[in-house]
């Protein structure tokens, strides 16, 4: 099966996708109907002919997904919100009066910059902290394989706790719609959602799989450079230092991660690969779920929206904004 180039992912009662050339959210409204927002697309990996190099491009990719993510979710959030302020003014006998929801650049900007100190200080710091009272400062595999661990295990806890929550329940359906529509249009499949279903919800190339494989391949990194450390200055780093260069390395762990997710994408069927992604498959059994028919279809439409699709399959009613 060919490994295209599109992506996705769930948002509040709604899918993202993105092609080479065009994002799309589409949201379904308590009525039915569904919502599309369609804009242009350009990766700045295509800009400058340095951009596109391998590793480079993993880190441009990182962080343009993860501020196109924030903007999305942003956006079905705005939704969410006025759809409860019109049944509200509903049950109150009141007129809904549409208000600006749209959220600033300034304070996009300041939620990603707290989710990524936040992400840091719990992923990145924390790990670090717990595994120096575990005394193997001085053996750098040993630290961070007892580091790695921990860090696999607080992103596995926090993700198994939020699947509890009915709202991320349909998150992960719509995570799960996002991988089906993926797979039918990699299969070359007329985008229905009766192909749709036949399709599993688990993808190699997710971003739940990508944040396992940065904290796989980060163990080998970090291992690297506390030794390189040691050998220079005869001592082991402190750990201020070993944050510090570990943080300033990171770049090249997320660069060199997606270069491997892409690659696994690539050579889905060879049985070596097959055994190496399998823990990231294991995973998308928890971030993931079987959507509904419902589901699917908003997933499909996002598709249809981000590929430029003008004939659908699918008789349901859709704005585009």
């Amino acid at each position: 099966m060919p490994d295209l180039a599109v992506g996705g992912q769930a948002v509040i009662e709604g899918v993202m996708m993105r092609s080479k050339d065009r994002i799309s959210t589409a949201v379904r409204l308590p009525s039915g109907e569904i919502v599309v927002k369609t804009s242009n697309y350009k990766s700045k990996t295509t800009v400058a002919k340095v951009f596109g190099w391998p590793i480079i491009r993993g880190v441009i990719t990182f962080v343009e997904m993860m501020i196109i993510g924030i903007k999305t979710l942003n956006f079905s959030a705005d939704i969410a919100v006025r759809e409860i302020e019109k049944e509200e003014a509903k049950a109150q006998g009141k007129e809904y009066e549409e208000k600006d929801k749209k959220t600033s650049n300034l304070v996009l900007i300041g939620t990603a910059i707290f989710a990524v100190a936040l992400g840091i200080l719990i992923f990145f710091f924390l790990p670090l902290a717990i595994s120096t009272w575990f005394n193997v400062d001085k053996d750098a595999i040993a630290f961070n394989l007892v580091a790695g661990l921990i860090r696999v295990t607080l992103f596995l806890v926090y993700v198994w706790v939020i699947s509890f929550f009915g709202e991320f329940k349909r998150v992960f359906q719509y995570h799960g719609a996002e991988h089906k529509s993926i797979y039918a249009y990699e299969n070359g499949d007329d985008l229905t959602v009766e192909n749709v279903g036949r399709f599993s919800t688990l993808h190699p190339r997710c971003g739940t799989s990508f944040i396992l494989i940065v904290a796989l391949f980060a163990m080998l990194v970090y291992s690297i450079s506390d030794t390189s450390y040691f050998l220079i200055t005869g001592e082991s780093p402190t750990l201020i230092k070993r944050f510090l260069i570990h943080f300033s390395l990171l770049p090249l762990v997320a660069g060199s991660s997606y270069e491997l997710l892409k690659l696994s994408g690539k050579t889905r069927d060879n049985v070596i690969t097959k055994f190496l992604i399998k823990p990231g498959l294991w995973l998308q059994r928890i971030t993931t779920r079987e959507p509904s028919p419902e589901q699917m279809e908003v997933a499909i439409v996002a598709l249809e929206s981000a590929l430029g699709v003008t004939e659908s399959h699918l008789n349901v009613k859709r704005t585009c904004l």
